[in-house]
Parts: C-alpha cells; structure tokens; sequence
C-alpha cells in the first residue's frame, strides 16, 4: 500500500510500506552518521528496524555540519621580500635614532629580527673622536645599513649626503627623504621626484619615503625607486595608519616593494600595515620611545609576521548587520 509521508518538510511518496532503516537505505544514508525524528519524536537508532512508517507521517532526518560554505578564492601567493636584487627574511626595518644608547638600540634590534637599519649621515665629532659610534654597536657587515637623508630639505642636499654616505661605507641602496619644513616634516613631492630622479642617473638605488598620493607613488617608481615608502602618519607622532584606502591603492597598482615609514607608534599599527599588503615596514620612534623598546621590538616582529600571515589568509569581508555561524538551510 502506498504512503504519502513529509520528509525534510518535503512531500514524499512512498509505493510500499516500510521502516525507517529501510527509507534509509534507500536514500543511500548511513544510520551511524544521522538522527531521524518521527513526529516530534526522536527514534533511537536501535529501533529503526522496527518502527514501520505510517500515511502521514513527519519525519526529520539531520546531520552535523561546518558553519555554512566558504567562498571560492584564489590563493595569495607569498612571495619574497626583495630589495635591489638582495631577498630579506624579515620584513621589519628599524631605526638607530632616539635610543638612549646604542647597546639599547642593538638590544631592540636582536629582539625585532630585523636585517635593515635606517642610519643617518652627520658631522665626525672632531672635538672627542673617542665617543661611541654606531658601528662599534651594530656591524654592517652583518646587517644591512640603509643610509638615509633625514633633515635634508633640497634635493641637492639629498645627493649631496648620500654621496658622502656611498663613499663613507659604499651603499647603494638609500633611502630618500626631502622633507618641506620643520614642523610637519611632510614629504616636499616635487624635490623628492626631482632628487630621485639625479640619484638613479647616478646608479643609487632609492627606497623613497614619500605622501599617501598614488599618482605620486607611481611617479617615483617610473623614474626608477627601487621601492615606495609612503607615510602613516607624520613622523615620530605614531598615529598608525591615517589612510588605509591610499595605501592599498598604492599597493595595487606597484611593481616594486611598498614599505610602511613615518607614524607607526605599536604592534597594532604594524599588523595593519601588513594585512593590507604592505611588503615591510618601518619603525623608529615606535621601538626607541617606548618604556621597553627591547619588548615593544619583539611585538613589532610578531605583529608584522602575523599581519602578513593574515594578508595571505585573506580576511573576510565586513558587513553592515550580522551573519549567521551556522546556515538557515535545513534548519528543524
């Protein structure tokens, strides 16, 4: 005699009596990795033998699932950290300014991992010659001294000082930074592109720090930088990051390094740089002026491996109102 039941909350005819581990079988369903309730009630599994189905009946037949279908994407690629043709393992770059002494500075960065430190170029103390130097800290030859223009507010003082610094230790690879005033200490755009332009005609290789404008960014990469620097926020204020939409543009469109520099003040500020794709970033002030900048080292290089690692995981997206763990489909 046919059956007419409701399985799922779907009608389902059925052209001869049967029990429940018969329609189980017949819907090529493993008793151990489901329930079946009948008509409000639960039917254990040791009886599904024995319970026959009658005309009318409701059943409901679950199983466990994940918390609803992840989307399809591709995977990002995870590709070295490259500069000027040498590959760093680290993606952190520290400074050497605003330590109290150069044993704190070569203490924070044994604690960050870094393979870069930022130097600037000044006057030999003619009066006492016999005053630490830097050098006498933190071996060049073991990491890789990327000497800077601080302080330099025309381009010819920006080639000027890195000259001296090619001849003083034979770097190539500089950093390039021209600042408009004091105050601020923002990038002046046109004396930057302008001396970016004399020292790759003169076989420098410039990372440049640079404004938050991609068109500019692009600019510098044209006329030859190895690798943009745009700002978080203005230098030493460590403010984090002010505009992650101009930074994640000027990542989008860059075929060299983009580096983070200027404004990143703890561990937070670094992950963010680096969840939105940043290759690396820098920080100085954030490390030295923290109450232990040996600690606030440490957290800069978990927080720049976490952020990256995040990157390529690939976060999901932000939605205005909620959105259920688990699916409503198949819900009892």
């Amino acid at each position: 005699m046919a059956l007419q039941i409701t399985l799922n909350g779907e009608t389902r005819r059925l052209e001869a009596a049967q029990n429940v581990r018969g329609l189980l079988e017949s819907l090529g369903l493993d008793p151990a990795k489901i329930a079946v309730e009948r008509n409000l009630e639960i039917v254990p599994r040791s009886a599904y033998g024995q319970v026959a189905l009658a005309d009318g009946d409701r059943l409901e037949i679950v199983h466990f699932i994940g918390g609803g279908n992840a989307p399809v994407e591709v995977p990002r690629a995870d590709k070295p950290f490259v500069l000027a043709g040498k590959t760093y393992k680290s993606r952190l770059i520290i400074g050497t300014g605003k330590y109290k002494t150069y044993a704190d500075n070569a203490a924070a960065l044994e604690a960050s991992g870094a393979e870069i430190v930022t130097v600037a170029v000044r006057r030999v103390n003619l009066t006492d010659p016999s005053q630490p130097k830097l050098v006498d800290f933190i071996d060049p030859k073991k990491v890789t001294y990327l000497p800077n223009t601080a302080g330099c507010f025309t381009g010819e003082d920006a080639v000027r000082t890195l000259r001296l610094a090619r001849e003083a230790g034979g770097w190539s690879l500089v950093k390039l930074e021209v600042l408009g005033e004091k105050k601020l200490l923002y990038p002046d755009m046109i004396e930057t592109l302008r001396a970016c332009e004399m020292l790759t005609k003169d076989s420098f290789e410039v990372m440049v720090y640079c404004s938050d404008d991609p068109l500019m960014a692009k600019r510098l990469e044209d006329v030859g930088a190895v690798a943009i620097m745009p700002l978080a926020s203005p230098i030493g204020s460590g403010m984090g990051i002010q505009s992650t939409v101009n930074i994640r543009m000027i990542i989008e469109d860059s075929k060299v390094p983009v580096i983070v520099d200027a404004g990143i003040g703890t561990a937070s500020d670094a992950a963010v740089a680096m969840e939105l794709g940043c290759d690396a970033v820098i920080s100085n002030t954030g490390i030295a002026h923290a109450k232990d900048p040996v600690k606030m080292a440490a957290a800069m290089k978990l927080a720049v491996e976490a952020g990256r690692l995040a990157w390529l995981a690939g976060r999901m997206p932000k939605k205005a109102y909620a959105d259920p763990s688990s699916p409503l489909a198949g819900l009892i």
